[in-house]
């Protein structure tokens, strides 16, 4: 699937035979936990509206903790925007992937591939534009996925299943400060829940489901459980689920139904040893699989944009499956000092993907002009495998009335395979002796990085506070292209290495002055940036592509007003962004490398606020505004000034609603829903003749639960109104005549409906 924005396949091939031959969590709601129930005296607050506190809520907007700035901190007393999505709001949607996000969260655009895993992510208009990411994932205190070029992070985000997660914080603008290499745009980060040192508990549950047009029934089950082995002292937990999804996507070539059925596994063991009510150690292990049958793609006419086959229906001659496997240890010593606090956060994670993607349509048509051969079929095969070890150090001050700083150290090294095959098969199925395979071609790489960083905020009063920080980073990077196969028919067989080094220095100013305890307005200027990389050793190719960095410029306003029953959380912000990392290819069209070029402007505004008329009824608005677009001809795009970035939507809002009741019986009950909107989009730059025009759409999704005790039954119906938007449009190409053939696109889930049971102990 080519088109800029879109995953990338190609890297080393691009155009090689072409050219040869020719509110939702905004800050206010979602993350608040459900409102009591002051009739149950369960006290297990782990999740579902069974879990009451036994006393009345006041009417209020609970306080939510963040650690964005390496802190636990109320998040509406950070002078930076982020969105939390709370564990309540995950399992009230049944969101079994970050898809099941899109639209609910300001400013942040979450594109699919057509399955779980292949995610990439955008935040405030900075999309990757290549293959590197721009927003950075992180599990608890540790980063996971790539910061190179070569492992193709900003394709395939993490996407985990959410069983185990206490909460998701999302970090808009550069983070460059605090958390470094690649989160220009954003963060992503995963807080997981704690094993509990006191109480013996556990939950069991389950459910099933239907899919509109699918094939088969889906269900999920899960269980978890907490053992304190040494009172107050040592605690373990464990948790493991699964969840299969049928397929809804029919190939009318193969006449195979239900090709992209997928089945999702995970499993989390952790830790936690206080020894002293000083020293706490939280050691923890995660496995998480995705196994795709095929892709949730359909194939568009390029004139129409209408479905070639008819919605939920393919066409594709091979099958194209993927599989993701992820597993990542980590281990935090936190150590109170008494003047300060330390932390060790350590991990070690390694990331297995495996893609097939059918390219018959471009390579087939070629065989004939290679020799005597007939049109026939090929496979793109992709195979990444991303081994990665960090370690921060950090040194936090006490809260104090004048001055707080933290400083730290970190460095991380990563080693990545990127091996890629390009098959040559007959109609039947069976490789083309001579001409199989077309391509052999692999890219080990390394990359290392050290960093040294640090904040520090001044408070004037105790009104007015400035806070300023600096990251000094260094990384250095290797590679080797190795053409092993394919008799160089594509690109010459032998090996070319590469080698890049570079020091990055990011920084952040915020003063913010606060009104009240309950509302603050702030300013922020910070910058990020990704990590450039070496290219290959050939004429006519720079030796490597620097990084591409941003400045943000932001004004925002949090406050609680009308007795703390109603939240607004307010950003306006204009990034600057240059040095652009793009695609461009040798003048024989041979090899594609990365290039710096052209600059590119995003300036936009996100709301989200939450209303809580009744003690029972919770109402949530987000909305944002973007407008993200070149300021300089970008050639290698076929972007000219003043086009617009690909992928993202001018407007974006929600909509939630959740109430609370009573039932006789002790029973207690609640009934949400949430509307999304997801305004148009352009599949590339304005410009460009591959260009093709995404519509807006909007998605409803409801949910109930009963509850008594510790049973709960929970309801829900995803895209009730079984819309069939069409995402992520690519464009697959002739191989001889360069004419588009069809579009491939990926459709959202239709509309689904599901029954949840839990039970706990």
């Amino acid at each position: 699937m080519n088109g800029t924005g879109k995953p990338l396949r190609h890297t080393l091939l691009a155009t090689a035979m072409i050219a040869a031959l020719g509110f939702s969590s905004g800050a206010a709601l979602a993350q608040d936990q459900p409102i009591p129930d002051s009739t149950s005296n369960n006290t297990n607050s782990g999740s579902g509206s069974a879990k009451q506190s036994g006393k009345p809520d006041p009417i209020t907007l609970g306080a939510v903790t963040v650690t964005a700035q390496k802190r636990s901190q109320d998040a509406r007393k950070v002078p930076t925007s982020i969105s939390v999505v709370g564990s309540q709001q995950l399992e009230d949607q049944h969101a079994a992937s970050l898809i099941d996000l899109a639209g609910s969260l300001p400013g942040v655009q979450i594109n699919t591939g057509g399955a779980p895993g292949r995610t990439s992510i955008t935040i405030r208009g900075i999309p990757s534009l290549g293959a590197g990411a721009v927003v950075g994932t992180y599990v608890d205190d540790t980063p996971l996925g790539s910061s190179s070029n070569f492992a193709r992070s900003a394709s395939y985000a993490l996407d985990l299943l959410p069983y185990d997660i206490e909460r998701i914080e999302v970090l808009r603008g550069p983070q460059g400060t605090l958390y470094g290499a690649s989160t220009m745009g954003g963060l992503l980060k995963y807080v997981m829940k704690e094993p509990d040192l006191n109480h013996v508990g556990g939950e069991l549950g389950g459910g099933i489901s239907t899919v509109s047009g699918g094939h088969g029934t889906g269900w999920d089950g899960r269980a978890t459980i907490n053992l304190p082995l040494i009172q107050d002292k040592l605690g373990i937990s464990a948790s493991v689920s699964k969840n299969q999804t049928p397929g809804y996507v029919d190939n009318v070539v193969t006449g195979q139904n239900g090709i992209n059925d997928v089945t999702q596994k995970s499993s989390r063991v952790a830790l936690l040893w206080k020894p002293g009510d000083d020293v706490s150690l939280k050691m923890s292990a995660l496995h998480q699989s995705v196994n795709a049958n095929d892709q949730g793609i359909i194939l568009l006419d390029p004139t129409t944009q209408q479905p070639i086959y008819g919605e939920q229906k393919t066409g594709t001659a091979l099958g194209q499956p993927f599989r993701k496997q992820v597993n990542f240890y980590s281990a935090t010593l936190n150590w109170d000092l008494h003047w300060a606090d330390f932390t060790s956060a350590t991990s070690y994670s390694t990331a297995a993907t495996h893609a097939l993607e059918d390219d018959s349509v471009t390579y087939g048509p070629l065989y004939p002009l290679l020799g005597n051969y007939p049109v026939g079929l090929s496979a793109f095969d992709l195979a990444l495998d991303l081994k990665k070890v960090t370690q921060e150090f950090r040194l936090a001050s006490k809260p104090d009335d004048h001055i707080e700083w933290l400083v730290g150290a970190f460095y991380t090294r990563e080693s990545s395979k990127n091996l890629q095959v390009e098959t040559a098969q007959a109609n039947d199925g069976t490789p083309i002796v001579g001409l199989d395979p077309l391509f052999v071609g692999g890219i080990p790489s390394t990359y290392k990085e050290g960093a040294l960083f640090g904040n520090l905020t001044y408070k004037f009063n105790d009104r007015f506070d400035v806070t300023g920080g600096l990251r000094f980073a260094r990384n250095e990077q290797n590679f080797e292209q190795r053409i092993t196969g394919g008799g160089g028919l594509l690109v010459p067989l032998g090996n070319s290495p590469g080698h890049s080094s570079e020091n990055v220095l990011t920084w952040m100013l915020s003063p913010a002055y606060h009104l009240s305890d309950d509302s603050m307005l702030y300013l922020r200027a910070a910058s990020g940036y990704r990590p450039g990389g070496p290219n290959f050793a050939l004429p006519g190719v720079p030796p490597s592509v620097k990084s591409d960095t941003l400045v943000n410029y932001e004004a925002g306003w949090k406050s609680l007003f009308f007795d703390k029953r109603i939240s607004v959380d307010f950003a306006v912000y204009d990034i600057n962004w240059r040095g652009i990392q793009v695609s461009t290819a040798t003048p024989n069209g041979s090899i594609t490398y990365l290039a710096n070029g052209g600059t590119a402007t995003s300036r936009g505004a996100e709301l989200s606020a939450a209303f809580m008329p009744i003690r029972d009824l919770r109402l949530g608005l987000n909305a944002s505004y973007t407008d993200a677009y070149l300021t300089e001809d970008a050639p290698a795009l076929k972007g000219k000034n003043g086009d617009s970035l690909p992928g993202i939507p001018h407007i974006n809002w929600s909509y939630t609603t959740d109430y609370y009741y009573q039932l006789p019986g002790a029973w207690s009950g609640h009934v949400g829903g949430n509307y999304r909107w997801i305004g148009k989009r352009s599949s590339n730059v304005s410009s460009s003749p591959y260009n093709y025009p995404e519509n807006s759409y909007g998605v409803l999704d409801l949910n109930a639960d009963i509850s008594k005790d510790v049973w709960t039954l929970r309801f829900y119906v995803k895209n009730l109104t079984n819309q069939h938007p069409h995402l992520n449009i690519g464009y697959m190409q002739n191989g001889v005549t360069n004419a588009v053939v069809n579009l491939p696109s990926a459709i959202l889930q239709p509309r689904t409906v599901g029954v949840e049971f839990d039970a706990q102990f």
